[in-house]
């Protein structure tokens, strides 16, 4: 088996009433939870990332602390390293992840590859490791950090596939043109209960067909 799961970010600072909360967050954490339980022997290793973020800096510029958050590169306080916001949805089950990884201490991070695990591991060891070829993305936001780490597992060499009904995002264009580069870019775009071998639909039509799925539409100024 070589095949792996990357969970995005599913914490509570960016589901509903958190700091930048995605509408469709706690959905994305629930239908997470469905998922794995029914698929968990799919994967060879299932892989679990959140943002960390200091408390005393503005972790790169990260946060806005001198003007207004443009909601782009800069946002409010959000996913602090030991604070409830940081913590996974409690609709999330992680009893099934093998790997936690934390990103963001200090800086700006929005792709998996930017972590480590508790060991100080990144997620390219952890897939070398394990012998991935194949990684599923499912998680937050899908026009952030989701496609900052479907971008970089290509990168790396990875067949991708993004579960367009297990990723919310902070807008549905945004989102949809999220997925239609990420399908020109080489992933698989498909919903979770499609054939794991299936072609899935990749390039344009990712972005004019599943603009709704994409990421359940918020507020630009609602999440990442």
């Amino acid at each position: 088996m070589t095949r792996a799961l990357f969970i995005i970010d599913v914490q509570n600072d960016f589901t509903e009433g958190g700091a930048l909360g995605v509408e469709g967050g706690a959905a994305v954490a629930a239908g997470v939870t469905d998922y794995l339980g029914a698929h968990r022997d799919d994967y060879a290793v299932v892989v679990a990332s959140r943002d960390w973020h200091d408390a005393d800096n503005d972790n790169g510029g990260h946060f806005a602390t001198d003007a207004d958050p443009d909601f782009v590169d800069t946002w409010p306080s959000h996913c602090i390293a030991g604070t409830p916001g940081a913590e996974y949805h409690p609709a999330l089950d992680v009893s099934g992840v093998d790997v936690h990884i934390r990103k963001g201490q200090g800086i700006p991070a929005y792709s998996i590859f930017e972590g480590t695990d508790d060991a100080g591991a990144t997620i390219t060891e952890v897939l070398t490791s394990h012998g991935i070829t194949d990684v599923d993305i499912v998680g937050l936001a899908t026009d952030y950090c989701v496609r900052a780490s479907a971008l970089d597992a290509l990168e790396h060499g990875q067949h991708v596939r993004v579960l367009t009904d297990l990723v919310a995002g902070v807008a549905a264009q945004t989102s949809a043109d999220a997925l239609a580069e990420l399908g020109h870019a080489g992933a698989v775009i498909a919903e979770s209960g499609a054939d794991t071998g299936a072609a899935g639909e990749t390039g344009a039509d990712a972005g004019a067909d599943r603009e709704a799925d994409a990421g359940t539409a918020g507020d630009d100024e609602g999440a990442r």
